[in-house]
């Protein structure tokens, strides 16, 4: 079928008005009305994604829409919010389909289901280059308790959820499989799927409200986000390189190939959560981690000072000065 035989209110409504949540309207409005739970406070987060940019041309619509939609959830989850809602802002290029807006509304729509974050609204555009989207996530705290990047205190424990670095193979994996000889066809498909498909973390946001001082999720790489939430906190840290997370694919990469090690903490696309602890609440913090089925991993060290962070090796240490992904 035609693209051209849908007019914008017509692809609003076969597509994306069954996803709308309550105060939507029924996507027939030009605004929403969201009403916060009593007694709390709205964080607010957006991202883009540009194509060949933040996902790769052959990359599945469902994937996209995914992709879209954790990335900011896992933003609103390392302030401590529980998602609320969202708007989407979609730039379809020349030649765009009916077969595949329908399977990134499919995608889009269990994504939504699954971070509990109904669709609220948005914008549907034509794009005369790439596939461009903006999702603006909306979460809610009590008051007073959007956990800050800025508050790390020295003496505080360095903790990560999940594992690092599995994105940044699952990326290298697709643009050069040849590398990934030596790993079996299990841990190629585990690489490829924490690429196309984050996993925000936000059955973690009411531990990491009540124990953390500061967080931020791991988008730009382990290396470079945890040097900006040390820089932006006037201090340092030392990480212990041998208890950073790696899945077994991972592990298994870097057996083959040391040089691995770098690209699995400065790749980006984690979408983990980072956050420093006081002392007296990391057992709490793991506890209630593990409630929720989600490893966390306690890495290191906040520490005095305004150097970049040092990852500690056995009979080395090292200090990444461009350890994050950049788009200027």
């Amino acid at each position: 079928m035609s693209s051209q035989r849908l007019t914008e209110d017509g692809l609003i409504a076969r597509f994306f008005a069954p996803l709308a949540g309550e105060g939507a309207l029924g996507l027939k409005d030009d605004a929403a009305s969201f009403s916060p739970k009593s007694g709390h406070d709205l964080v607010l987060t957006t991202d883009a994604l540009v194509e060949s940019v933040h996902f790769l041309p052959e990359d599945s619509p469902a994937s996209i829409a995914r992709k879209a939609l954790g990335v900011n959830v896992s933003d609103l989850a390392a302030k401590g919010a529980d998602p609320a809602g969202f708007l989407l802002s979609l730039a379809l290029p020349e030649g765009w389909t009916e077969e595949w807006l329908a399977k990134f509304a499919e995608g889009l729509g269990e994504a939504a289901r699954d971070f509990t974050c109904p669709l609220l609204g948005g914008d549907t555009v034509k794009a005369r280059g790439a596939l461009t989207l903006s999702v603006t996530a909306i979460g809610e705290v009590p008051p007073g308790r959007m956990v800050r990047r800025t508050n790390a205190q020295a003496g505080d424990v360095i903790c990560v959820s999940g594992t690092i670095g599995d994105a940044a193979l699952g990326l290298k994996l697709r643009k050069d499989p040849a590398w990934a000889n030596s790993l079996s066809p299990d841990e190629k498909a585990h690489l490829d799927d924490r690429y196309l498909h984050p996993q925000p973390r936000h059955r973690l946001a009411r531990a990491v409200r009540e124990h953390a001082h500061a967080a931020m999720d791991v988008s730009d790489g382990l290396a470079g986000d945890l040097a900006k939430m040390m820089r932006v906190s006037g201090v340092s840290a030392e990480i212990d390189a041998e208890k950073v997370p790696f899945s077994s694919a991972v592990q298994a990469a870097i057996a083959a190939e040391p040089s691995l090690y770098d690209l699995a903490v400065t790749g980006g696309d984690d979408y983990e959560i980072l956050c420093t602890v006081p002392e007296n609440q990391l057992d709490s913090l793991l506890k209630q981690a593990d409630s929720v089925g989600i490893m966390m991993s306690a890495i290191g060290r906040v520490v005095q000072g305004n150097e970049i962070p040092v990852f500690r090796m056995k009979n080395s240490e090292r200090r990444y000065d461009a350890g994050s992904y950049s788009h200027f």
